[in-house]
């Protein structure tokens, strides 16, 4: 190895530790506790995905891959900054008024992408591996927070003689102090009670976000209120209960996730067949068998990031009777981006309905599948 290579290489691993969300230790605490909550069903359709790798093992995936080429438009997936000061409601529309991709709508996408019965063994996998990932990102507080200061990167702190910053204290410095591993850590915060799993289960995903922001929000103003900005052991015994809740939290609401979306088993294949249905009301998923349904598309939308595409049929989001999904490597297909192209038409689209949280959609993968009426 040339020695000029070297600052490089040290500055792509310095790189690499600084973008770890939780850092290692804490996503694989929160992969490890979501295990032991796991269905018996959830774990095999699991290990029919990931072999002899655990969720702790592929915890921290989406954060080794995102800065790589074929990654760069996840970028964007791990956090969601938004400006202090809002109410639930406030924040609520913002975070769903949001067009660029966050980790509201990346966890989204890739448990719509897990569940689908049109995405192959390899896009489940990367699905599972991001769904992991995501849940423990929206539990970190400083991952929902403001973007001036980049999630509190550029809040500089010290702590115990190291120079650091508020990002990376909540990241890693805080829940490493204890000198623990992420089996141990498992083993001393997996301990809740089943009434605390049913409400955290329950709770629907924009109030997980917005317990990290109200976090959030109060360690800001601690900041702004210290002087010298120095963190001592008092700063750690204050806020480590915080981090071990939101950790329980993750992990608990991870299993549930995944309890849910496998509540099935194992995918199975089914018979494929034709069916065709009109647009006049919400069509029914149809277990793998060809549907064609036409309607007008009263709304579009294009995320930004992934070049994914929704076209909403029989009515404007979140009223839509059907959604078509185009993904960003199949937009290109198009000769005219179909955000443009369909919006306003009516159209029958072909394809196999399946049901993301309640809602039928179709994915569309070749042009050929949608025709103006």
């Amino acid at each position: 190895m040339k020695k000029r290579q070297i600052p490089i290489i040290l500055s792509i691993l310095v790189i690499a530790i600084f973008l770890l969300s939780w850092g290692v230790t804490g996503h694989r605490t929160i992969g490890k506790i979501a295990e032991n909550h796991l269905s018996g069903k959830a774990k095999a359709a699991i290990q029919a995905l990931l072999g002899n790798e655990s969720l702790a093992d592929v915890s921290t995936w989406a954060d080794e891959v995102r800065s790589l080429p074929e990654y760069k438009q996840t970028g964007s997936w791990h956090f969601l900054d938004l400006p202090l000061g809002l109410s639930y409601p406030e924040f609520q529309k913002q975070v769903e008024a949001m067009k660029e991709a966050n980790v509201y709508s990346a966890l989204q996408q890739n448990e719509q992408e897990l569940m689908s019965k049109n995405t192959t063994r390899a896009q489940k996998i990367e699905a599972l591996k991001f769904v992991v990932h995501f849940v423990g990102d929206l539990h970190q507080p400083m991952h929902i927070s403001r973007a001036e200061d980049k999630g509190g990167n550029t809040i500089q702190l010290n702590f115990e003689g190291k120079g650091m910053n508020l990002h990376s204290l909540w990241d890693t410095y805080l829940l490493e102090h204890q000198g623990l591993s992420y089996e141990q850590l498992a083993e001393k915060y997996d301990h809740v009670t089943p009434q605390q799993i049913k409400q955290w289960q329950g709770d629907p995903l924009m109030k997980w976000i917005w317990e990290s922001y109200e976090i959030s929000s109060r360690l800001y103003a601690e900041v702004d209120a210290m002087k010298g900005r120095s963190i001592d052991e008092a700063y750690y015994k204050a806020h480590i209960g915080i981090i071990a809740g939101r950790i329980q939290q993750a992990g608990i609401r991870l299993a549930g996730v995944l309890n849910e979306i496998f509540k099935d088993g194992p995918a199975t294949d089914s018979p494929a067949g034709t069916v065709t249905a009109g647009g006049g009301s919400a069509p029914a998923a149809s277990d793998s068998k060809t549907t064609t349904v036409c309607d007008k598309v009263y709304s579009t939308k294009l995320l930004e990031s992934s070049g994914m595409v929704f076209l909403n049929l029989g009515g404007d989001y979140p009223n839509q009777k059907l959604s078509v999904v185009i993904k960003g490597k199949n937009r290109d297909k198009f000769p005219v981006s179909p955000e443009i192209a369909y919006r306003d038409k009516s159209i029958c689209v072909t394809g196999v309905i399946i049901d993301y949280n309640g809602k039928p959609e179709i994915i569309v993968t070749d042009p050929g599948q949608i025709k103006v009426k």
